[in-house]
């Protein structure tokens, strides 16, 4: 039996075994259409390991093999299109092996494609598995792909994927002028409730490209996906998008405790074999954090003692104290103000170790860039209150989701 066949086999399996069902990819869809939107073009394509079906056939390969389409360039983004650069490291240029084809680094002195690297190009494609926050970089490279083919005179395409936080929760402020980045590319919220196809028509038709540019957009949406659905009723197989988000779970949890994560304050489970899913210290007492933390009755969240010695990261081989989180309810929780829940008891009950009185100020920076304001640290730092916060953070919530709803493309 042939491998595509025992994996698509061992896909539908999990899928029956989970009572889901099988989404289609966008990938999937322009196949079953015969690739008719690019008959006779020249392709670009964005993309990194989770550019798959649901046999894990990679999207590089397929459309390498589509007839009359000619995959002229890929472009590599964070971790590189084969998944063989760690977190934060450049991208080099280099030749795919697989497919001789020229792969160019958009990860490394350079993040926007540039004209040389799409002379050739006639629609440049993005197919990556994204996982619905703000801070994590690959739409901020699909924004910059937009653009570089807005001012080209380019067509762009995106080939969808579900949102594995969901197409309902909008969490967070937008982000502000003076903390744009690559980790706050755009005015959006830190959870945004769209699907990349989604969230590149918001841009586009929002006009928040540079010099509010409009690019030649086709999205190819994907088939079954509705916005209440979690990753797993997906049927669709789990590639990481990053070395520490190796499940769909991670995905939630990423914005729970990343942005504590960027102070350096903690360990958060990177390091050990729960990232994101921790709050770790050598000072904490993990029985009185997890009474008090519960003791909020935070809606859609259990916390449970845990002791762990990292493996690397913060902390490495030191016995630390803390909690796991345990969401019930993500729809209800509050994601991303979870953390700052955690820095307020903690500066309880530890005055010494209050976060923005203990943390590395060089890192504040990042914080704020991550937050996408300087105001959250500022009103936050004074008494480490998420009552002094959460007007802040939630004010743009409401108002986005009501603007992107027009976009959407699933009920």
């Amino acid at each position: 039996m042939k491998l595509r066949n025992i994996l698509s086999i061992a896909a539908v399996g999990t899928a029956l075994a989970l009572g889901a069902q099988t989404v289609k990819p966008g990938i999937e869809v322009l196949r079953d259409m015969d690739f008719a939107p690019l008959k006779g073009k020249r392709v670009g394509l964005i993309t990194n390991p989770t550019g798959v079906d649901n046999s894990l056939k990679s999207t590089i390969d397929i459309l390498h093999e589509a007839p009359d389409v000619e995959l002229v360039g890929l472009y590599a983004p964070e971790h590189g299109v084969r998944g063989d650069v760690h977190a934060g490291d450049h991208v080099d240029n280099f030749v795919d092996p697989a497919t001789g084809v020229t792969v160019y680094s958009i990860y490394g002195k350079s993040r926007k494609p540039s004209p040389e690297m799409l002379k050739d190009v006639d629609v440049l494609i993005y197919d990556i598995q994204d996982i619905g926050c703000r801070s994590f970089t690959f739409i901020s490279t699909m924004g910059l792909g937009m653009e570089a083919c807005a001012e080209l005179g380019k067509q762009f395409m995106v080939l969808d994927r579900p949102n594995p936080v969901g197409g309902n929760k909008v969490e967070g402020n937008l982000v502000e002028d003076s903390c744009v980045s690559f980790v706050s590319q755009f005015p959006i919220p830190y959870v945004y409730g769209l699907t990349p196809g989604e969230l590149a028509e918001y841009l586009n038709d929002e006009g928040l490209l540079g010099g509010g540019a409009k690019v030649d957009l086709t999205v190819i949406p994907m088939e079954g996906w509705t916005r209440d659905m979690s990753f797993r009723e997906t049927g669709m197989p789990w590639v990481l998008p990053s070395p520490h988000i190796p499940n769909p779970e991670a995905a939630i949890l990423y914005p729970m405790t990343g942005i504590l994560g960027e102070i350096n304050y903690m360990n958060i489970g990177v390091g050990y074999t729960e990232p994101f899913k921790l709050f770790c210290a050598s000072w904490v007492d993990a029985d009185a954090l997890s009474k008090r933390l519960n003791a909020l009755n935070l809606p859609g969240i259990m916390f449970r003692p845990i002791h762990i010695k990292p493996f690397y990261g913060f902390g490495k081989g030191e016995n630390l104290q803390g909690v796991e989180i345990y969401v019930t309810d993500k729809e209800k929780a509050p994601l991303s103000l979870t953390q700052f829940y955690v820095m307020q008891e903690l500066a309880d009950m530890y005055p010494d170790h209050k976060a923005f009185e203990t943390a590395d100020p060089k890192r504040f920076s990042m914080f704020d860039k991550v937050t996408g304001s300087k105001e959250i640290r500022r009103r936050f730092a004074k008494r480490h209150k998420v009552e002094d916060i959460i007007d802040y953070w939630n004010k743009d919530a409401d108002a986005f989701k009501a603007k992107s709803a027009k976009y959407y493309k699933y009920k």
